[in-house]
């Protein structure tokens, strides 16, 4: 019961096969076992078509030679593009935090709003902050009038060393005259006695005074050392008032609102989000195997799925690739004065390369060979078929552009699919069938 569907498909087969690769031949045999016309009809179908007998080729084509469409293609020079998908970034974005504790004063901001640089942003409440400034001013001003003081001690000390000096040499002088009346009979031990007694304590005298000049000069240090933390302590209740009032570090759009009246901030506590959008940035990422393409100062331009399409030029190349996707990082800046780009915005980029020979062919002309390479069938002088290998550079309204064929080729663009290498076929070039 099963041999007549097994039939059935084996005569579709022979059909099929002689309609698409014998199909000459086949209709040949088909015309053959159809009963011919008297030769009246015969003379009467020569007479209505004589155009059509005309425009016949002359030649029938060989068997074993399949019929194609064709194109003569001449390589012509292009401006290559790299193209990449990223997104806007802001130029800058900066979370504007309080470095200080204390209870909001100031009427908050709502997102949106345009800041200029400098406008206040956050007031906090200054709290006791003021009297620890005052405090702080009174003790420098305090340590200050201490200094003619203690500058005037050391004078002082000094003129006591000198006078001790003066009189531990006096003292010496007596003791030495002493000495010598005494040796000559002049004088009693007990004099001598009281002369050297009196040097002994001229030299003490002596290191009293230094002492006291040391001392003079440690209180001018010591007062120093105070007026100096005096400073520190006015400088750093200043710097706690300054910091009250948070203001924006420049003129940008407000992305959050700012902090609440009455909120409580913390030292890290967030003020609000400012981001500069002029001018701002388009992001990409190039892959490894076309960064050497891509050069600083190149000429780019980027669609955005919503706004102006726009041009500028690769301000930075990243030296250095994602650890994750091995792609390096490419920033254009645009001038955005109207503050028409939107950050975050998807964009098709595309950056001008060096420019290279290529062929402009429709999209059903590439075809894959047997390992899956990407490529086009060619017609060789020997009219045979041959696979080529190509690169897609792009594609555009006319088609696409392709490198890695000779200046001039004929690209088979029907039937590349029923041709191998070194089969023979009629080509018939689309330039002349137009």
């Amino acid at each position: 019961m099963r041999i007549v569907p097994f039939i059935t498909a084996c005569l579709v087969a022979v059909i099929l096969f002689g309609l698409v690769i014998e199909r000459d031949r086949f209709f040949s045999a088909v015309s053959d076992l159809s009963p011919r016309e008297d030769a009246a009809d015969t003379v009467e179908f020569t007479n209505v078509t004589p155009e059509r007998e005309a425009t016949e080729p002359a030649d029938s084509i060989e068997d074993g030679v399949i019929r194609v469409m064709a194109k003569r293609s001449v390589a012509q020079e292009i401006g290559t593009q790299v193209r990449l998908r990223g997104e806007t970034e802001a130029a800058r974005e900066v979370s504007v935090v309080s470095e200080v504790s204390g209870k909001i004063v100031s009427t908050p901001l709502r997102k949106g709003a345009f800041v200029q640089q400098g406008q206040l942003l956050c007031s906090v409440d200054p709290g006791t902050r003021q009297s620890s400034l005052a405090e702080a001013t009174a003790r420098l001003a305090e340590a200050k009038a201490r200094r003619p003081e203690v500058e005037a001690r050391i004078p002082e000390a000094k003129a006591r060393l000198a006078e001790a000096k003066a009189r531990l040499e006096e003292a010496r002088i007596n003791a030495t005259a002493a000495e010598r009346l005494s040796q000559d009979g002049f004088a009693s031990q007990t004099r001598v006695a009281n002369t050297e007694a009196t040097v002994q304590s001229a030299q003490t005298a002596i290191s009293t005074a230094e002492a006291g000049v040391k001392a003079a000069e440690a209180g001018l240090e010591s007062l120093q050392a105070s007026i100096e933390s005096a400073e520190a302590s006015v400088t750093r209740a200043q710097t706690e008032i300054d910091r009250l009032d948070i203001s924006a570090p420049f003129a940008g759009v407000l992305e959050t609102d700012t902090a609440e009246l009455g909120s409580l901030l913390q030292p890290g506590g967030l003020c609000a989000t400012v981001i500069q959008l002029d001018p701002i940035k388009v992001v990409g990422f190039v892959p490894e195997n076309e960064v050497n393409r891509v050069e600083v100062g190149a000429m780019a331009g980027a669609r955005l799925n919503e706004g102006p399409d726009v041009q500028a030029r690769v301000t930075f190349l990243s030296r250095s690739a994602d650890a994750t996707t091995r792609t390096f990082r490419v920033e254009l800046t645009v001038p955005n004065p109207e503050l028409a780009i939107r950050d975050g915005q998807t964009a098709e980029i595309l950056i001008q390369s060096q420019v290279v020979m290529a062929h402009v062919l429709a999209a059903s002309s590439l075809t894959l060979n047997d390992e899956g390479t990407l490529g086009v069938r060619t017609i060789d002088q020997d009219s045979m078929a041959q696979f080529m290998a190509v690169n897609v550079l792009r594609d555009a309204p006319e088609g696409i552009y392709v490198t890695g064929l000779p200046d001039k080729v004929d690209v088979i663009t029907v039937g590349q699919e029923f041709v191998t290498d070194g089969v023979t076929v009629a080509p018939s070039f689309e330039e002349v069938i137009q």
